[in-house]
């Protein structure tokens, strides 16, 4: 039975912090053997962003961040010194085994390892090299390093998110390291696909100021049709009102009416079909070309009536609309669950207690993913992968590792 699309397939994974692992993971989801290669004695940096850690069988703190096991699973822990001309031997061995070279240094980073792409696409002509830096490796900034907090205000994310009187605002994930490992997992298997075809593998330029420009979407339209900077607007919709939370009686609510017809029959439920026959608000274009003078309107009425008046009278007639849940209340909602998003796994550093992750949420019918290894503690593949993979014999493993190599 295949374990996932991309069985067989092999990533020299280079990558660390967010972005590049997040790209690496989804690929080990999908199937993809990922060698994760670490500095000895200290690994990626995210090993060591915490508290909060993972917690043992005793409920006491393991060395084992949380964060890094958001985007390390399934994945093998190989510890080696690319500093060291030896240490850039083994990778080139390991190169030569894989498929696909992921990275995150910044521009230019690899090449005194003699690791990046001009010194290795003539001896692995077949390899899939994919770079994923701050702001790609072309332009007047490819030598700056680049942090998601940075790419999301420069990348005009944080002018169109918060308040409209109040500052700009980062979303509370760090998106932008998120979706650049997204669109690059996307071009990593289209140049598979390219080599399936072609025999030829080629460069991946992924840029984090590149895609969070992408992320623009309908806001960087908005802006391109018209030539108008558009302002913070809350939860609100840049083109659809209303669509976005309210204040209730007791707590807070998302409302999405997405069409007329919807706004009236929510009107039916606030009574206030009176609304339907004004001109400024009989249309979703008046509404939108109307938003201050209707939106304090509405709030005014959907503050007189609890939410679950609100959640199950909207819901009963398809207006859609859904409660804003605390994290507790998102792993504890019935649909969730029964898509199985929280995922338990064993880990070698707490003992009985398998460990709480995110689920993938790519769903395929015959080539499911596959959850085959819990997030690695330091190294703990290095022999197994450079005797299985490496051809490695004992003696000269243990070599290297009495040269600090490994």
């Amino acid at each position: 039975m295949s374990t996932g699309p991309l069985h067989g397939l092999r990533v020299f994974d280079l990558t660390r912090i967010l972005a590049g692992p997040t790209c690496t993971q989804i690929l080990g989801d999908l199937g993809a053997d990922v060698i994760k290669i670490e500095r000895p004695g200290a690994g990626d940096d995210t090993r060591k962003f915490a508290p909060p850690f993972l917690k043992d069988d005793q409920g006491r703190d393991t060395d084992e961040s949380a964060y890094f096991a958001s985007a390390n699973r399934n994945k093998r822990s190989v510890t080696l010194d690319l500093t060291q001309p030896q240490g850039q031997q083994v990778a080139r061995r390991l190169i030569g085994k894989s498929d696909i070279l992921a990275e995150n240094f910044k521009t230019g980073g690899l090449a005194k390892y003699g690791l990046d792409y001009a010194q290795l696409k003539d001896e692995f002509p077949g390899l899939v090299y994919c770079s994923i830096t701050g702001f790609g490796h072309t332009g007047p900034y490819a030598k700056r390093p680049g942090y998601d907090v940075l790419i999301q205000g420069m990348g005009g994310f944080m002018s169109v998110t918060g308040e409209p009187d109040g500052d700009p605002q980062k979303a509370g994930i760090p998106i932008s390291d998120l979706m650049a490992g997204m669109y690059a997992a996307v071009a990593i298997n289209a140049a598979l696909r390219h080599r399936e075809v072609t025999g030829q593998g080629q460069f991946l330029d992924i840029g984090m100021l590149d895609t969070t420009t992408a992320m623009l979407s309908i806001m960087g339209a908005n802006y391109l049709a018209t030539g108008e900077v558009p302002p913070r607007l809350g939860n609100a919709h840049p083109n659809i009102v209303p669509y976005q939370s309210f204040r209730t009686a007791d707590g807070d609510i998302v409302m999405a009416v997405g069409n007329d017809a919807q706004f009236e029959r929510f009107c039916e439920l606030a009574e206030c079909s009176d609304m339907l026959n004004d001109e400024r608000f009989s249309t979703n274009g008046a509404r939108v070309r109307n938003r201050e003078v209707i939106i304090p309107l509405l709030r005014d009425i959907i503050l007189k009536k609890p939410s679950q008046f609100w959640l199950e009278g909207l819901q009963a007639r398809s207006v859609s609309c859904g409660p804003i849940n605390r994290l507790d209340q998102v792993f504890a909602d019935e649909q969730v669950q029964a898509r199985e998003m929280q995922l338990k796994m064993p880990h070698p550093a707490t003992g009985t207690r398998p460990i709480d992750l995110i689920a993938s949420p790519i769903r395929m019918s015959e080539t499911p993913a596959a959850y085959r290894y819990s997030p690695p503690v330091l190294g703990q593949h290095t022999d197994e992968v450079l005797r299985d993979i490496g051809e490695y014999s004992s003696d000269e493993i243990a070599e290297l590792r009495s040269q600090g190599i490994v």
